[in-house]
This record gives C-alpha cells, sequence and structure tokens, in this order.
C-alpha cells in the first residue's frame, strides 16, 4: 500500500492530482475567508438599512393617515361649496324675482 503511495508521488498524475487537491483547498479557503470577511463588513450595514426601513415604513404610515384626514377634509369642505353655490343660485333668483318691475293697474 505505501508501495502505490510512492509510486503515485512519483509519477506525472501523482503530482496533477495532488495539484489539484491544493487548489481545490486553496478555493475552499478562500470562498470560505471571503464569507466571513463579507457576513462581517456587510452585517452592520444590512442591520442600519433595516432600522432605517422600519423608520420609513412607519413614516410611509403616519402620511397615509395623515392624506385620509385631509381627503375627508376635503370632501367636508366640497360639500360645504355645494350648500353655498346652492345658497347663492337661491339668493341670485330671489333677487331677480325682486327686482323685476311691478306693472302698475290702470294704467
Amino acid at each position: 500500500m505505501i508501495q502505490l503511495f510512492i509510486q503515485l508521488a512519483q509519477s506525472v498524475t501523482g503530482a496533477v492530482v495532488t495539484i489539484i487537491a491544493l487548489l481545490l483547498v486553496a478555493v475552499i479557503i478562500g470562498y470560505f475567508t471571503a464569507w466571513y470577511y463579507a457576513k462581517s463588513v456587510y452585517t452592520p450595514v444590512i442591520k442600519g438599512l433595516e432600522a432605517e426601513k422600519a423608520d420609513l415604513i412607519k413614516e410611509v404610515a403616519g402620511l397615509k393617515d395623515d392624506i385620509s384626514k385631509l381627503n375627508a377634509t376635503v370632501d367636508k369642505l366640497n360639500d360645504k361649496t355645494g350648500k353655498l353655490e346652492k345658497e347663492i343660485s337661491e339668493k341670485d333668483a330671489e333677487i331677480k324675482k325682486l327686482s323685476k318691475p311691478k306693472k302698475e293697474p290702470g294704467v
């Protein structure tokens, strides 16, 4: 068995297998090192962005409430405007009615 490893280590095929194995180990080490580095760098950034997102969601909810309140106010004012326009038209009709010259009887 030992003789097989010695023969494999001394052949070109053995050298190729050794080089490929060492390259695979280097790739694995590099991948995990990069993953841990990126995780350590970007985790605080992600947490900060998530906190900012939560604040923005609360702000949007508050703005939606403000919009609904303002829409209700606009509806009330539109109703009031409609009533006032109706009142104005009634007053105009009354003014026209009163401003017509009266026909004098017998003239």
